[in-house]
């Protein structure tokens, strides 16, 4: 099959390097890389599967300069909420194709082991489930797919559990011990369920790859890019000083942000999105945040 992967940081080069086993796989981003197969966005855009790793916070910008609609399927392998509109993914992308050609990858998948071709096992969402079918059965043996017809529960799981993960971070950097973080993780389950099922998520999915499979994944691993955000909040650095050192970006601090105002403006309880949210935005204490949780 001819797919474009557009995006080209790890995780677009991962997913480069899985489609790539048994396809003929082309890449571009706005960025010319050293890549083998690295082509002009009009070549990339002239296939009919396309793979989007545009990070969340840019896709809006992106498709409005660059996409040209030619009949292309789409699968979504970013993760997140649009800060400045509370927007999800596929309502942003559904502006532009039909619900019908989008589906959405999720699952616990860090880019470097997937680099690795080490076993793994990943979510494609979709509400054509025969599209989701299709981006399944395009990846290599080492990766098991699995179909959903849960988008929403998709979405909300994927971006939530990067804000989790930053919580997670801070859990470990503090030194609070595992039964602190079992309980955070576990009870970031039950908030990200919460929150999901206000949008009408399937409960099942959060109990699934794409839910706690990837949760559990994000906030217990300095492969984590977010959970390495926690690491340094729980140092006392600035989020200017994190992201400077992380070098990527962190999908879990604009998510925190767009989980605070969509809780602010539907009234949903997400007390560990929120202390997350204060110690990004509001340079609260780490410690402080730990104790009014306990409280």
């Amino acid at each position: 099959m001819k797919i474009s992967i557009i995006g080209a940081g790890k995780w677009g080069q991962a997913l480069y390097h899985a489609y790539s086993q048994d396809n003929d796989v082309v890449i571009h981003s706005r960025t010319v890389k050293e890549i083998e197969n690295f082509v002009s966005l009009d070549e990339a855009l002239s296939r009919e599967y396309l793979v989007m790793a545009i990070p969340a916070q840019f896709v809006r910008g992106w498709m409005e300069e660059n996409f040209e609609d030619r009949g292309q399927n789409i699968l979504v392998a970013a993760k997140g909420i649009e800060t400045s509109t509370g927007s999800f993914l596929n309502d942003i992308y559904g502006d532009f194709v039909s619900p019908d050609r989008l589906a959405f990858i999720s699952g616990p998948s860090f880019a470097a082991e997937v680099q690795k071709s080490l076993p793994t096992a990943l979510m494609i969402s979709s509400t054509n489930l025969e599209l989701a079918q299709i981006y399944a059965d395009l990846l290599p043996k080492f990766i098991k797919g699995y179909v959903s017809d849960d988008v929403v529960g998709a979405e909300v799981s994927g971006a939530y559990k990067n804000v989790i993960a930053i919580a997670g971070g801070v859990c470990d950097g503090l030194d609070l011990g595992n039964n602190a973080r079992a309980a955070l993780i576990s009870r970031g389950l039950v908030e990200m369920t919460r929150f999901g099922e206000a949008f009408g998520a399937k409960t099942e999915t959060f109990l699934s790859l794409g839910g706690a499979g990837d949760l559990f994944l994000t906030a217990s691993s300095t492969l984590s890019r977010n959970y390495r955000v926690g690491l340094g909040l729980s140092k006392g650095k600035s989020m200017d000083e994190i992201l400077e050192e992380l070098g990527e970006v962190a999908e879990g601090v604009p998510t925190a942000k767009a989980l605070h105002k969509i809780a602010q403006e539907r009234g949903i309880y997400l007390p560990i999105a929120q202390e997350v949210y204060a110690m990004i935005e509001e340079g609260k204490g780490p410690e402080k945040s730990v104790k009014d949780l306990l409280d």
